[in-house]
């Protein structure tokens, strides 16, 4: 006969962690792999410290999201519309919505650039393959039952991935503590405005409110309530901290092997990161570098579409679970509509443009307005009258939400 306390000790170990994790799995794909690359390449170790406050505005939003979620008695977008009315909430799933399905297309395209350096992927073969992907990953979606279970495991092996292959290429570049440390010191290196573009990638990548948002939904998912609030914030902590980690890596990688013999503006794409690490590093350099793009844009692939889906079923009542059957069918279709774009992307060579300018300006919108719903909903009262987080964190949710408008001023200032 199984012990009760010994089994009730197994089910708090498995319910440990998981809902950030997803969220930096969501966080590190190809776009942030390519902004690491290109800083450390343009600016060596001079913007470490830029990853690493990044990183904490981002624990301070995922921390708060997820004490919501654990906390408030409806979903997200469920109590927006309880609070401010159907329309708010439907106006934030939009956004959610848009930027999700209009950047879903680069995670495909990533994922057919980390085979065609390892196995020469002719076009015909990578059309296909972005075909067989996502209509696999659909039937998935549509298919499993317990769908956050898998999810989890799945991108715990993903992550894993990328910290095998990241960490081996940082061991065979052999970067300078030093300099790393040094990089720590909050500066400004010379020639910054001709890079302007590729920090504010960076920080974009890694403070990224959409995903922080949607670990609300993530931590009732995983089953937490008012009691797991300690264990919400350890996770934030933790998910959080890999992914600075491994941006760090990619950044130092970038910064001791191409910095002073190439520009940023030479890695256009992930291929040419690919491409530029082989002759210096070698060929186990380059097969470390496609599998950690690999990793990071099926993880990506996956979660952004669910962060879509999702949020926008909740926005307009119609379920906020992954076992619902709307949230699964708006995934579907963010899902279908990344695989669309990325086929016409790999059929004519074209990037769509004003496909990509529309999300950022959707993204420039949609950030404050985002912050500004993790910071309201973290001031909700509770029953006994007391708001959902305590001051200290609504400090960092406010720092979070300047944060967000100062990105989007800035982001704005440097596209015109």
């Amino acid at each position: 006969m199984t012990d009760p306390a010994s089994s009730g000790k197994r089910c708090t170990t498995s319910r440990g962690f998981g809902p950030a994790l997803i969220v930096a799995a969501v966080v590190l794909g190809p776009g942030s792999i390519l902004a690491s690359s290109r800083v450390g390449a343009d600016f060596g170790f001079a913007f470490v410290w830029v990853v690493v406050l990044a990183a904490l505005a981002m624990i301070g939003q995922v921390a708060l999201a997820a004490r919501s979620g654990a906390s408030l008695d409806g979903s997200p977008c469920d109590e927006l519309a309880r609070g401010l009315g159907r329309p708010a909430a439907g106006l934030v799933g939009i956004v959610v919505f848009l930027i999700v399905a209009c950047f879903q297309f680069g995670n495909n395209v990533a994922i057919v650039a980390g085979l065609r350096p390892l196995f020469g992927v002719s076009d015909g073969v990578a059309f296909g393959l972005v075909v067989v992907w996502n209509l696999a990953l659909a039937g998935v979606i549509l298919g499993t039952r317990r769908l956050y279970r898998s999810l989890e495991l799945f991108l715990r092996a993903l992550v894993l991935a990328m910290v095998v292959a990241f960490v081996g290429n940082l061991v065979l570049a052999r970067p300078s503590v030093s300099a790393f440390a040094h990089g720590l010191l909050p500066s400004v290196p010379e020639g910054f405005e001709g890079g302007a573009v590729g920090v504010l990638g960076l920080v974009g990548t890694t403070f990224s409110v959409a995903a922080a948002f949607y670990q609300g939904y993530l931590v009732r998912e995983k089953g937490w309530g008012p009691d797991d609030l300690r264990r919400s914030l350890a996770d934030s902590a933790v998910g959080i901290s890999v992914l600075a980690l491994l941006t760090l890596i990619i950044m130092a990688t970038a910064a001791t092997v191409l910095h002073g013999s190439i520009g940023g503006d030479e890695l256009q794409s992930i291929a040419d990161v690919a491409r530029l690490l082989e002759p210096l590093l070698g060929e186990q350099a380059k097969v470390l570098f496609c599998l950690g793009l690999i990793a990071g844009a099926l993880s990506s692939c996956l979660v952004n579409v669910m962060i879509g889906g999702t949020v926008l079923s909740d926005a307009f009542g119609l379920g906020a679970r992954l076992d619902e059957p709307w949230p699964r069918r708006l995934t579907v279709v963010a899902l279908m509509t990344g695989m669309v774009v990325a086929l016409v992307v790999l059929q004519t060579g074209q990037r769509p443009v004003g496909l990509i300018l529309f999300a950022q300006a959707v993204t420039v919108i949609g950030n404050p307005l985002l912050a500004g719903a993790i910071l309201w909903l973290a001031m909700r009262p509770l029953a006994g009258g007391d708001r959902v987080a305590p001051p200290a964190m609504l400090v960092a949710g406010w720092l979070g939400f300047l944060l967000a408008v100062g990105l989007a001023i800035r982001t704005v200032l440097v596209l015109s």
